[in-house]
């Protein structure tokens, strides 16, 4: 049975499946669609560490698995930032990034040509015979990525509700007081990993390119 269905793989592919739904949800206007978004790109990225896991526990890893894998946290990546981006330059009263404003293009550039580069980089460390695994680094950038992408995805139906149901306690001021901290906190640190992992990567194989000590 193992060798007609990897489990892995097909929840891999299901993660890729759901990218579209994402990003519908993702850019409504309406309420209930915008939990369904949260909760949707919470399950996918408990499905990516589940596929993971399941993978290695289960000696499941295949060349399928390898490729699909990182296209599957790309999708997710593009399908839920561009809805942040875009939403937050709509001109509403509550699609602003919360102390941040419109999401700068700038934060765009950075991650999606990070991600862009590693990938060409990583195809041409094939070619020469390199296989360039996920770093520290890499994992740390990607965690602080889904960190303010999932807050985010979360703070704008929350806004939302608690503005049409004229929340106005100190616990509602203090819950979203801090989840604004947290999506600015969590948008600098995967700012900075994105970049630093850029030039770990580069540096670790710098060899590939020519550079030696």
């Amino acid at each position: 049975m193992s060798s007609k269905v990897n489990l892995p793989n097909v929840i891999t592919v299901a993660r890729i499946a759901l990218c579209p739904v994402l990003f519908w949800l993702a850019m409504s206007s309406n309420t209930t669609a915008r939990f369904a978004a949260f909760g949707l790109y919470t399950l996918a990225g408990l499905s990516d560490i589940l596929d993971g896991y399941l993978a290695r526990r289960a000696n499941l890893v295949t060349d399928m698995g390898k490729l699909l894998d990182p296209i599957a946290d790309k999708l997710l990546l593009v399908v839920t930032l561009i809805p942040v981006y875009l939403i937050s330059h709509r001109g509403g009263p509550f699609d602003d990034v919360p102390w941040i404003g419109p999401l700068p293009m700038w934060v765009l550039l950075v991650i999606f040509g990070r991600e862009l580069f590693i990938t060409v980089f990583r195809a041409y460390a094939a070619r020469n015979g390199v296989v360039i695994a996920a770093g520290w680094s890499g994992k740390r950038k990607a965690m602080f990525q889904m960190f303010f992408i999932g807050a985010v995805l979360l703070w704008y139906p929350l806004i939302q509700l608690g503005t049409a149901g004229g929340w106005d306690n100190g616990l509602w001021t203090f819950f979203s007081t801090g989840l604004q901290a947290w999506i600015a906190i969590n948008l600098g640190l995967a700012i900075l990993l994105t970049v630093y992992s850029l030039i770990d990567y580069l540096w670790s194989y710098r060899t590939i390119v020519g550079i030696r000590d």
